[in-house]
């Protein structure tokens, strides 16, 4: 089952080969870690995937969540894993271990985070969640919250949530009416009624640390006036010892497509007026607070929408080694002939294809962006922390959303190789498609990451840090050319890259005209363009390293030698393999992200100038 949540081969090609994970060890903040520490890590993070995680998926699927008295139960299943889960400190692993956490590097954490995401996401929510909040408490509490708060929700021993929506305020946050009034000792006096709140209520810890936008009383409307404020489901006393329970009730839960095992809950805070707060840095100034925890989430979410499709990508390649039906293609009219794996059928293998490009793609995307926060963490000088920080802040949206259409549409996929068998609820991955659907709405949806690229991330340094995206492009395509086999794939994606630049030039000119509306409107076919190109360029990197690797592994050999060892060599046929996925993007996927852009550079205005009683009755 190991090989149906990750890839570990392809998890080490991109760590210690693509991305040299060995050189943060020369860096002091992980200079107590080296790559055997690193490999003990995620081999006994797999183990506890397979052996623990997994087996809760599809139970807790059926299972499902009991709703009883403003209380939510979650699987029995998952009362063992999770134990497990924070008795092995796999909750926090990138925290300081004063902390709670192991100091780990995020570029290893994500490969962590591919066995427990993969195995069940809606399982992993539950610890994950809390360590997103305690993040904020972290960089903006004050010392007092930090002691109280830190090292139990970075341990995993208190949950904890993101709590921003309300029935008229979900995606346009500053409409919110949740208010905030100040008591004499300093805390809040908080009500209002919250929905869509992940893990907000559930037996697995013993307290759920909510941090929740409110209005003070008096404060500017809009944005301008929220404030963010730690909610304890169960007050926590100076000493850090349990209270009583605040005023926060559980008023129910989401029927949903997929995860029913994790639960979405509406909260009412102060129904009877006793809910109190403490104030989460400055008042009026919540979103600054909380725009932390949103885009450290979108990198969350993006690796769930990557992981899902990993998982479903292998589930498909396993059956379709093992599935048979049909004859060989030039056999069709042998009545006698035998029937073949399915893997055998050109246009299985094109769905196969299909899916491994986009799951190798996204691993080293998602990498890309948790090897950026470390370069932040361990960079010199301001400049070069800067200048990481800014292709971070740029790449954040694509990575969201990119990851998360591509995951669901290759889990859909992953389904049509299993045929009429992936519809139903005996294989997996029709519980993988349904699950995966709502990471294209977390967070901001996919559209809103769209408007965010194109109204803010675009324009940033007027220009300068897109400039430095495409430089970085650039010089894997240099190093690319070195290679034989390669220059035309190089310059392919060199075209791609000129014509993304010119796109994004004048999507940016009409943006800030008075056509600005016909820019928005071709603000996610930009986004979705974007990552097209960010996946030949990861593709194109993977596939320069292996040609260097496969190089020495057939050197001296003659044609006939170099093909059966590519045939019968493990890691001859890795390499060989990056190399003809590679192939397979640029050659025919990446011209149709051409013609996207010639689109997208039309303008047509469509969209906007079709009169809303066009659209239908």
């Amino acid at each position: 089952m190991a090989q149906l949540i990750a890839d570990r081969r392809d998890i080490d090609f991109v760590l210690y080969e693509q991305f040299d994970a060995e050189a943060l060890c020369r860096h002091a903040n992980f200079s107590d870690f080296n790559r055997k520490t690193f490999n003990m890590i995620i081999d006994e993070a797999r183990q506890l995937a397979i052996k623990e995680i997994l087996p809760t998926l599809a139970e807790g699927d059926r299972d499902g969540l009991v709703f009883e008295d403003g209380q939510v139960r979650v699987p029995e299943c998952f009362h063992r894993s999770y134990k497990l889960f924070v008795d092995g400190e796999w909750n926090a692993l990138t925290a300081e271990p004063e902390l709670g956490g192991q100091g780990l590097p995020c570029l290893v954490a994500q490969a962590v985070s591919d066995y427990q995401l993969g195995a069940n996401y809606a399982f992993s929510l539950f610890g994950f969640s809390g360590v997103g909040a305690g993040e904020m408490i972290e960089i903006f509490g004050t010392e007092e919250q930090k002691n109280l708060f830190l090292k139990k929700m970075y341990t995993g021993q208190w949950s904890g949530t993101m709590v921003l929506t309300e029935p008229e305020a979900g995606s346009d946050v500053g409409a919110l009416v949740t208010s905030a009034r100040k008591l004499p000792d300093g805390t809040y006096s908080i009500t209002g009624n919250k929905i869509f709140i992940t893990c907000g209520e559930h037996d697995l810890t013993e307290n759920i640390i909510h941090p929740v936008l409110a209005r003070i009383e008096g404060a500017p409307a809009g944005t301008r006036g929220i404030s963010l404020f730690i909610v304890p489901k169960k007050w926590v006393n100076a000493d850090g010892s349990l209270g009583e329970p605040n005023d926060v009730v559980c008023t129910g839960i989401e029927e949903k497509m997929g995860i029913h095992a994790s639960p979405t809950c509406s909260l009412s805070f102060g129904g009877k007026g006793q809910c109190r707060g403490l104030l989460l840095g400055e008042e009026n100034r919540g979103m600054k607070v909380m725009f932390h925890m949103m885009n450290a989430a979108r990198l969350l979410v993006g690796a769930i929408g990557f992981t899902s499709a990993s998982a479903a990508y292998l589930y498909a390649l396993n059956y379709a080694r093992e599935r048979k039906q049909g004859r060989d293609l030039e056999k069709t009219f042998e009545a006698d002939a035998p029937q073949v794996p399915i893997i055998r059928h050109p246009d299985v293998r094109r769905m196969l294809m299909w899916m491994k490009a986009h799951v190798d793609g996204m691993r080293s995307f998602i990498y890309y962006g948790a090897l950026l926060l470390d370069r932040i963490k361990c960079s010199e000088t301001p400049e070069d922390q800067a200048y990481h920080q800014g292709l971070l802040d740029l790449l954040t949206p694509v990575l969201k959303a990119y990851c998360t259409d591509r995951g669901f549409e290759v889990c859909s996929e992953a389904v049509q190789v299993y045929g009429g068998y992936g519809y139903t609820r005996e294989y997996p991955v029709e519980q993988l498609m349904r699950d995966v659907r709502i990471a294209a709405i977390y967070e901001g949806t996919n559209g809103i990451q769209a408007m965010d690229l194109l109204g803010r991330k675009l324009g940033m340094e007027k220009g300068q840090v897109f400039m430095n995206f495409m430089g970085e492009v650039s010089r894997v395509i240099q190093s690319a050319r070195a290679f034989e086999g390669l220059s035309e794939l190089a310059d392919k994606t060199e075209q791609a890259l000129n014509r993304l630049g010119e796109t994004a030039l004048h999507l940016g000119q009409t943006a800030m005209s008075e056509n600005f509306r016909t820019a928005f409107a071709h603000a996610t076919p930009f986004q979705e363009v974007m990552g097209d190109v960010i996946m030949a360029w990861m593709l194109l990197w993977r596939a320069s390293v292996a040609a260097g690797s496969l190089e020495k592994l057939l050197a001296g050999l003659d044609e006939d030698a170099r093909r059966k060892k590519i045939d019968t060599h493990k890691g001859a046929a890795f390499y060989h393999g990056q190399i003809q996925t590679a192939t397979y993007f640029i050659n025919s996927l990446l011209p149709v992200t051409q013609g996207k852009m010639d689109a997208i550079m039309a303008a047509d205005p469509s969209v906007v100038t079709m009169p809303e009683a066009a659209f239908g009755s």
